[in-house]
């Protein structure tokens, strides 16, 4: 043991003295006095052509690949187009194949340019779930339009109420659905919230329902009322003759007998038909002696003896 231990060699000394620091460094100069300069310069310039050469072919790879992408969503939208796919299905793929073959255009790139793509795998997978975890709320939203496609509660066209926000779906995004108001504003809603909650969709159905609700004074005849309504709602050729229009008292108001009218029109008809006949009921019934009470309260005064 102790023999070897005093063959073993010593360690450096901390402090080297100034004679070994003198020496190092003249052995420093004189190798770099050695250098072939016209070497180093003839393999920096190889180098550099080399890196040239890979970032042009990477360059061309990107757009030669952004090309044939383009082509490729296009001849899938050609396909869907003549099998008539859903228009919000349509969005919804395209959309998903633009995503996942950029990614793969993007690998190819990288690979082109001598990074290791396993290693950048590897990395970027740990880095997605880390991500992840602090975006759960994005993989949510496509969780939700994935949902939106298969259970289709509304299509691109069609006008939903959700989230507080009424509107014509304009398109369904991987992540969010894009709806434009009455008032041409664009409202992002995030697909997981509009696929869990509850959607109005107005226009699913052909036809709707418009509902009136008049208040009348008291002392007026009910049944003038009533014939002048359904003669106006009965000549217009947008209000449908089945089922026919009807007027009923719906409550005995404080101030007003309060009469519900009903009838049915066309989808694409129904906002004009209820804003025009809030206007006819208003001109024209007073003509038919009906009027219209303000909100009124009776006050006794009782005098003390």
């Amino acid at each position: 043991m102790l023999l070897n231990f005093l063959a073993t060699e010593a360690p450096a000394p901390l402090i080297v003295p100034d004679s070994i620091q003198k020496a190092n460094f003249v052995e420093a100069v004189q190798k770099l006095a050695n250098l072939d300069v016209k070497e180093i310069l003839h393999d920096l310039v190889g180098q550099a052509v080399w890196i040239v050469i890979k970032l042009l072919i990477a360059l061309a790879v990107y757009y030669i690949g952004r090309w044939v992408l383009h082509r490729i969503v296009r001849l899938v939208e050609r396909a869907m187009e003549r099998r008539q796919v859903d228009v919000s299905l349509r969005s919804f793929t395209l959309n998903t194949i633009r995503a996942v073959f950029l990614l793969l255009l993007l690998l190819i790139v990288v690979s082109t340019l001598g990074v290791n793509v396993t290693s950048l795998i590897a990395v970027a997978s740990a880095a997605t779930l880390a991500i992840g975890m602090a975006l759960s709320g994005t993989a949510q939203n496509f969780a939700g339009g994935v949902m939106i496609m298969l259970m289709k509660p509304y299509r691109v066209g069609d006008y939903i109420s959700a989230q507080g926000q009424s509107g014509t779906v304009r398109e369904i995004k991987l992540f969010s659905t894009v709806i434009t108001t009455t008032d041409n504003q664009t409202i992002y809603i995030p697909n997981n919230s509009i696929a869990t909650a509850i959607i109005d969709n107005y226009s699913t159905a052909e036809l709707r329902r418009v509902d009136w609700t008049v208040g009348i004074s008291y002392g007026d005849d009910v049944d003038a009322a009533r014939g002048a309504i359904l003669a106006m709602l009965k000549g217009d050729p947008r209000i449908l003759p089945d089922p026919e229009p009807v007027v009923w008292v719906a409550a005995l108001a404080d101030s007003s007998v309060n009469l519900t009218i009903r009838c049915w029109t066309q989808n694409a008809d129904y906002w004009n038909v209820f804003y025009e006949y809030n206007e006819r009921f208003y001109k024209e019934l007073p003509r038919h002696g009906i009027s219209f009470p303000f909100p009124q309260m009776d006050v006794h005064l009782k005098k003390e003896s």
